[in-house]
C-alpha cells in the first residue's frame, strides 16, 4: 500500500520538464482514473489504508485530486506547487508543499528516462518509460495525453506499484478541488500523517 500511494503522490507533484526525452505527466483534458494497488502492504501500514485510489484532474488549471478512502484526499496545484490534504474524519486541512512532498516521496527533477516499449492498460494504449533517480528505479506506462496507467518500481528497500482499472474522460466538478470550509488548519509535523509513506517504490516518474 505504501508503494502505491507514493506512486500517486509522485503523480500529484510532478516537477517542470527539462530538455530531455521524458513522459508528459499532466493530462491535457479532464479525467478521473481509478487505480488498483499492486504489491503487499509493508509492516506499519496504517489500518484501513485503501487498496485502491482515484486521481482526478482539472486539466486547464493543472490541479489534481487524489482520493484515498478513509484517509481523506489530497489536492495539488501544479502551477503554484502548493497543495493540501483533507482528513475528513478529523475535519482537518493540512498544508502540503508539493515540492517538499516530492523530496520524500518521488523522483527528483534530475531523474533520467528512457522509452522501452508500448502496452495497453485499461483498454488504452500507453508508452512504457523506465526511470533512474537517486538509486531508485521503476517503470511507468503513460498515454500520449499524459495519463499514467501503470507504475512499478523499487526504492528504499520497498517494491510495489499501481495500475489503472478505470479511466473516465470528461469535465470534472471544480468544487471537488476546493478547500473545504469550517475545517481546522494544521501544519505538517515532518511528514504527511496517516499515509503509508516513506520511499517511492512503484512510483510514477516526476518531471
Amino acid at each position: 500500500m505504501r508503494a502505491a500511494t507514493l506512486a500517486a503522490l509522485a503523480t500529484l507533484a510532478a516537477a517542470p520538464a527539462a530538455a530531455q526525452d521524458r513522459p508528459p505527466l499532466h493530462p491535457t483534458r479532464d479525467v478521473s482514473v481509478t487505480y488498483r494497488i499492486t504489491g503487499g502492504a509493508p509492516q506499519g501500514t496504517p489500518q484501513g489504508a485503501p487498496q485502491s485510489i482515484a486521481i482526478s484532474w482539472l486539466a486547464a488549471p493543472q490541479v489534481s485530486r487524489m482520493d484515498m478512502g478513509p484517509l481523506g484526499y489530497m489536492v495539488a496545484d501544479h502551477r503554484t506547487q502548493r497543495g493540501f490534504m483533507v482528513m475528513q474524519q478529523q475535519r482537518m486541512v493540512m498544508e502540503v508543499p508539493v515540492q517538499q512532498a516530492m523530496q520524500q516521496y518521488g523522483p527528483s527533477a534530475n531523474a533520467t528516462y528512457r522509452r522501452t516499449g508500448t502496452d495497453t492498460v485499461a483498454g488504452l494504449a500507453c508508452q512504457v518509460w523506465t526511470y533512474q533517480d537517486r538509486g531508485n528505479s521503476g517503470t511507468a506506462c503513460i498515454t500520449a495525453d499524459g495519463v499514467m496507467l501503470r507504475a512499478r518500481g523499487t526504492a528504499q528497500g520497498q517494491s510495489g506499484g499501481m495500475e489503472a482499472t478505470q479511466v473516465s474522460y470528461g469535465p470534472q466538478d471544480p468544487s471537488r478541488f476546493q478547500r473545504p470550509q469550517g475545517y481546522q488548519s494544521v501544519q505538517i509535523p515532518g511528514g504527511i500523517p496517516g499515509l503509508p509513506g516513506g520511499g517511492m517504490p512503484g512510483g510514477q516518474p516526476g518531471r
